[in-house]
């Protein structure tokens, strides 16, 4: 009966000790992780450009100009720009221009694609959009403002869930998510 207990009890040392080991390395493993995250985050600022100013015309004679407070470039994708404080002007060849504000935005310096978000305003004629997100594109010739949308001109005010511009033909979609929901407009009159 005794060497049964003496076994027993060099078995239990023998998984504390492993235990305590282990849990010794294991540790130090993450300390030297955190000090690699900290000097990643380190670098990482180093990346950020202010005072951004990018113009550019298509082969239609399309202008897009785009400015912005600072700019981050994106590590994965150089060719994409994260934005603060962004204002765009869009010049389209036999169109009205069209002004865009935001907080933040998403740049692609190869096809001039840009996403918009947090407090977006598009300003166009005698309307004005607002907005949480706007999908931008030239190549695709097409805006799509989406989350808490209010388009307002002179005689209505109109509330939905998306509206999609083709900005060739300014055909407009407006609609709501769910087919319950109702597009809500109200006349300024």
């Amino acid at each position: 009966m005794k060497k049964k207990k003496i076994v027993i009890f060099f078995i239990i040392f023998f998984c504390i000790s492993i235990f305590y080991i282990y849990s010794k390395f294991y540790k130090k493993k993450s300390e030297v992780v955190q000090e690699t995250d900290i000097s990643e985050e380190a670098t990482y600022n180093s990346n950020i450009i202010k005072d951004i100013n990018y113009s550019s015309k298509d082969a239609d004679g399309n202008e897009y100009q785009i400015t912005a407070i600072q700019g981050e470039i994106d590590y994965a994708n150089s060719s994409i720009l994260f934005l603060t404080g962004v204002k765009a002007f869009i010049k389209i060849k036999g169109s009205e221009d069209i002004k865009i504000s935001s907080d933040f935005g998403k740049y692609n310096t190869n096809n001039y694609d840009t996403i918009f978000s947090k407090n977006v305003i598009v300003n166009y004629l005698d309307n004005k959009m607002l907005g949480e997100y706007l999908d931008f594109s030239l190549q695709r010739n097409s805006m799509i403002i989406s989350k808490n949308v209010t388009y307002a001109n002179l005689q209505n005010i109109l509330k939905a869930d998306v509206i999609e511009m083709n900005l060739k033909t300014k055909d407009t979609k407006i609609f709501m998510y769910e087919n319950e929901k109702k597009i809500n407009i109200k006349s300024k009159n």
